[in-house]
């Protein structure tokens, strides 16, 4: 299995001019710019460059500018949750809240917005600005969920929910917007798939590891397993049984491509997410 540095080379051009375009209009703060620059897996985007490839479908200057702006949302998401999170560090560095405060923090996040939407307007797609704006709004609605149950146990039900609006949906979004740039008519359930186990993978992490997330009420798949934040070894098998099927659900989502580099690329990525 290639690691991950290999799988982003395969597509290294289209990359390198992703971060080209992050930075065009971006000049008002070294802070977020410095910011802007830290390293990054840039997921989202290499998730849709692989799969446009496997697809034989074309790269173009739209699909960069496309893909920047989903690259300058979620970094937006990410300013916001360390202010929301109270947090001091990110990426290994010191947070935009800590270096600017909370008021600037949160004024850089919305300026990250503004600039994501101007690029994908100069797309001139009705169509993907109402998936875009209609994904924020999601992404916001699982953020405000999120905050009003915390120190609650949700249901399971809840919790997908909950983990579809506020991390998979940007993955949809992010290869639903290049595929319409495309004019293909494929479906998204790869990411969907890919973006929720992602973020399962993430909480059960947090609760072997660190349970930085059960420190702040915000309960995940291992505490509803467990029936209780005292987490189990019944409640971690089970969350990482969840975790699984959404990896063999995106597997099974690109069976019907053909053979390519680009197509294992995208396959060792999801498996790289199983838990064994």
């Amino acid at each position: 299995m290639k690691n991950y540095s290999e799988i982003l080379n395969i597509a290294k051009k289209e990359i390198n001019l992703l971060k080209k375009e992050m930075f065009e209009g971006i000049s008002v703060n070294d802070k977020i710019s410095n910011f802007l620059n830290s390293p990054s897996k840039h997921i989202r985007p290499l998730l849709s460059f692989l799969y446009l490839k496997a697809l034989g479908l074309n790269i173009d200057d739209a699909q960069i500018v496309y893909q920047s702006a989903i690259e300058l949302v979620h970094n937006a998401s990410l300013i916001h949750d360390d202010v929301i999170d109270e947090s001091d560090t990110r990426r290994g560095k010191n947070s935009l809240n800590k270096d600017l405060g909370n008021k600037l923090a949160v004024i850089s996040g919305d300026f990250l917005l503004s600039k994501a939407l101007e690029k994908v307007i100069s797309i001139n797609s009705i169509e993907l600005i109402d998936l875009f704006c209609q994904t924020l709004k999601n992404m916001t609605m699982g953020e405000i969920n999120q905050y009003h149950s915390v120190f609650k146990i949700p249901s399971l039900e809840d919790y997908l929910s909950k983990t579809e609006q506020k991390t998979a949906d940007l993955f949809v979004l992010s290869l639903k917007g290049s595929l319409k740039i495309a004019k293909s008519e494929e479906n998204c359930d790869f990411a969907k798939n890919f973006g929720m186990a992602f973020q399962i993978r993430d909480d059960l992490i947090n609760a072997k590891t660190l349970k930085t997330d059960f420190e702040c009420g915000i309960y995940t798949a291992p505490v509803i397993f467990s029936g209780g934040v005292e987490i189990s070894q019944n409640g971690l098998e089970k969350t990482r049984d969840l975790l699984n099927n959404y990896v063999e659900k995106a597997e099974k989502s690109i069976e019907f491509m053909k053979e390519s580099v680009y197509k294992e690329a995208l396959l060792n990525l999801v498996r790289g997410l199983r838990d064994e």
